[in-house]
């Protein structure tokens, strides 16, 4: 055995030592893969977890995931997390979703729904919850690649959401700010929560119609200014805002604490498209590869699209090892 062969044998046994029986990407074996420093792990989102559907992901190659029952208790949680680690998988992350801060009837409430979730997340043994705190819509607002927005660093409020006359959107530029005033208001109440439990509330950029470009959706998390309130990146959302790779660059390290994968194809003019899977999609996948590590991001992706389990293996190993094609 030359010293080649050598390297590559024991990459693969500290490949599969790392977790356990789960496949090995083949990528693992090609002579020009790039060694990265920072490490990703590969996880579906999941109803409330159960034994027979993790032990098809792990067999899969698949090693956690991300689970919509943010409601399940603490008692439950800790069961599914029992039943999890017995099978080297992990819950990471617990969607709690679409809330309305911005509507006065749903505030209390909604905002006693995320600590539920919060408490939840705890038990599952999951260090984020994702949260989409607000949604706007119904008035008039530039299309997609229209946006060009100006907001006051400190404030956040915006003047301006596209080049020329603003009158148009004048009620959602009103919107915006009223929503975005409500989500550093109960941010600041949530987040001594958040750290009482130990866990992260990520806020998603979604098609709610606000923060839709990088550089406001990054100045949000600051103006947090917690450790425990962080950004939830899905790399296919905004695409038809702004490249995948803006909107990685647009964070500073630590200020990301997930990332979602998904598909978006832009229409051949480069405006509107529509949702494809992530191989088909208008995204440089070794750029935002490459972009992730130069975040220093370390975490999970956790893909969100149709397909099997060891199409979406596949499909992560690609993004993973900075390809275009599996």
């Amino acid at each position: 055995m030359n010293r080649r062969d050598f390297m590559k044998t024991t990459g693969t046994l500290a490949a599969v030592t790392a977790f356990g029986t789960a496949s090995v990407s083949r990528f693992a074996f090609a002579e020009e893969e790039k060694t990265w420093k920072t490490k990703l792990y590969k996880a579906l989102i999941s109803g409330a977890p159960n034994e027979k559907t993790l032990k098809t992901w792990k067999a899969a190659g698949i090693q956690g995931t991300e689970t919509t029952d943010w409601s399940a208790g603490e008692e439950k949680a800790a069961q599914a997390r029992i039943m999890a680690e017995k099978l080297d998988m992990k819950i990471h992350s617990v969607m709690r979703g679409w809330t309305n801060f911005n509507q006065p009837e749903n505030l209390e409430k909604d905002i006693e729904s995320v600590k539920l979730a919060l408490r939840s997340a705890k038990a599952y043994g999951a260090d984020t919850i994702l949260l989409v705190p607000c949604r706007i819509g119904g008035m008039k607002m530039p299309e997609p690649w229209e946006f060009k927005i100006d907001f006051d660093p400190d404030t956040l409020m915006i003047s301006k959401v596209a080049e020329g006359d603003n009158a148009p959107y004048q009620k959602y530029i009103e919107a915006h700010n009223n929503a975005t005033k409500i989500t550093l208001e109960t941010m600041d109440k949530l987040k001594a929560t958040a750290e009482e439990l130990g866990v992260v509330i990520a806020l998603e950029n979604v098609w709610n119609n606000l923060w839709v470009h990088p550089g406001i959706s990054a100045a949000l998390v600051r103006k947090c200014d917690s450790p425990w309130i962080r950004f939830y990146l899905d790399l296919g959302n905004h695409v038809r805002y702004a490249p995948t790779t803006e909107w990685v660059k647009a964070f500073r390290e630590g200020e990301i604490a997930k990332m979602h994968v998904k598909g978006f194809k832009l229409n051949p003019n480069g405006q509107g498209g529509n949702w494809c899977n992530s191989r088909e999609a208008s995204i440089d996948w070794p750029a935002v590869r490459q972009a992730i590590e130069d975040i220093n991001y370390s975490g999970w992706l956790t893909i969100e699209e149709s397909g099997t389990p060891e199409w979406h293996n596949g499909t992560l190993d690609m993004i993973i090892a900075g390809k275009s094609k599996p």
